[in-house]
């Protein structure tokens, strides 16, 4: 069994050198795709998008009727939503068609079932 070296921090507290490395490594990481998910995710209009089409895939035009919203308000939201990955579009005869990406179910779901055990 090979020794570790112990790193003292401020006198109380020890942790081994690879972990002290390993802190600082996370510490480090490039977060800022992380943190552009979380601000499109922090605006409860998009939520409301994205659990109505968990429900089922929807044009623009039930989303304005159903949010009261307007038209261009609701197509700012989609087009944030679609770059951070979470929906999709496409076109159906006159119509843009907007469903949540295998993604954005994924992580809607999640979110959703850590809420329900509180």
């Amino acid at each position: 069994m090979s020794e570790k070296k112990i790193i003292e921090v401020r006198d109380a507290y020890s942790l081994p050198e690879d972990v002290l490395e390993a802190v600082h490594t996370a510490l480090n990481e490039d977060v800022e795709e992380i943190v552009s998910l979380f601000k499109v995710l922090a605006d409860p209009t998009r939520l409301r998008i994205l659990k109505a089409l968990e429900v089922q895939s929807l044009c623009v035009c039930v989303l304005v009727e159903a949010t009261d919203q307007k038209h261009s308000a609701l197509s700012y939201h989609l087009k944030l939503l679609k770059e951070a990955g979470l929906v999709d579009s496409r076109r159906e005869r006159s119509f843009q068609i907007y469903e949540l990406t295998e993604f954005g179910n994924l992580l809607l779901r999640h979110i959703e079932r850590h809420f329900e055990k509180n």
